[in-house]
């Protein structure tokens, strides 16, 4: 038989804690916890929905914050704890850092930088550059440019506006055994140097596009919207005369014929996509929702309380009251750009 006490544990010889340590550890923790984290328990509350949980959260969340902000010791922790999970070795392929060579140089391969040539100041909050005075407006294209060419040289002629009319009809990006649009943009603004350019085209697109290879890009799918977009870009570019001119360029109303239709869209998503790099200079006009929102060819279109014919019989062009119309948008956009006219 064993003796008594022989299964009886001896006592433990340390410190013996008592239930009001406990308590003052728990205390402690919890302090230490409002200090460091206090504004992660403000913010949680914060972003939360309004509801029961919200109100309850920042009933704590808010003092916590408080706390933490008297001490302000959360981003030395942060720092200091930030070994513990460390990042992975990612190497430098893809960094921000390398994308830019040495020298200013573009590394290979690396996304072309956007310059702030890409933004309309007004689009950023800021205060737009305006031009003193419009001297020289150059208002060109093909067919669909006249008779808004005329209109615009009658209402801009008390200004003092020298407006160069040159359409160039039956012609288009897409086409180019008639004009080739990018060389004869290029003589456009040598010749006129105009500080102002009204474009509008499109009456005669939808032609193949040549591509790399011997092969043909056929309208209107992405490879020739792209190619579509790339010309007019080049034109936009020349136009702006680094900086110097503005330029409005008219998006396409759609025709009456379905089968054209499909040609306009493919030219207005093209302007849309060519236009990006330089919206600090170029003004897309939009004449699409003007005379046929939703996308609806219509021949007639309320203006001034009366409903107006305001499209030719061919359903492709304007009219002399539609042309009157594009002019009066085209004017009323140029005068944000040009003191002369406000």
């Amino acid at each position: 038989m064993p003796k008594k006490d022989q299964y009886i544990l001896d006592r433990p010889t340390g410190r013996t804690l008592r239930a009001r340590d406990g308590i003052s550890a728990i205390a402690i923790a919890i302090v230490v916890l409002l200090i460091v984290e206090g504004h992660s328990i403000r913010n949680s509350g914060e972003q939360m929905g309004d509801g029961v949980q919200r109100t309850v959260v920042l009933a704590v969340g808010r003092p916590a914050g408080w706390i933490a902000d008297r001490f302000g010791v959360d981003d030395d922790v942060h720092r200091l704890t930030a070994s513990l999970s460390p990042d992975a070795s990612l190497g430098t392929a893809g960094s921000f850092n390398a994308s830019v060579a040495a020298g200013g140089a573009q590394a290979a391969g690396a996304v072309a930088p956007v310059t702030p040539d890409a933004f309309d100041p007004a689009s950023l909050g800021a205060k737009p550059v305006v031009i003193p005075k419009l001297s020289t407006l150059l208002v060109t294209g093909d067919s669909l440019s006249q008779p808004m060419d005329v209109e615009l040289a009658r209402r801009l002629a008390s200004k003092g506006v020298n407006t160069i009319r040159d359409p160039h009809l039956g012609t288009g990006i897409s086409k180019s055994a008639l004009v080739d649009w990018g060389r004869l943009s290029t003589q456009q603004v040598h010749k006129d140097k105009p500080n102002a350019i009204v474009f509008f085209l499109g009456a005669n697109e939808g032609f193949p596009f040549k591509v790399a290879g011997g092969g043909s890009a056929a309208c209107c799918g992405p490879a020739w919207a792209a190619q579509y977009a790339t010309r007019a870009r080049a034109m936009m570019n020349t136009y702006r005369q680094t900086g110097a001119a503005r330029v409005y360029w008219l998006t396409l109303p759609f025709a009456r014929d379905p089968a054209r239709q499909k040609i306009d869209r493919a030219v207005n998503a093209a302007i849309y996509a060519a236009v990006a790099p330089y919206r600090a200079q170029v003004r897309i006009v939009d004449m699409t929702s003007v005379f046929t929102p939703g996308g609806r060819y219509r021949a007639a279109m309320p203006i001034g309380g009366r409903n107006t014919i305001v499209r030719m019989p061919d359903g492709i062009h304007l009219n002399e009251a539609g042309s009157a119309l594009a002019a009066q948008i085209v004017i009323a956009r140029m005068k944000a750009d040009f003191a002369s006219l406000q």
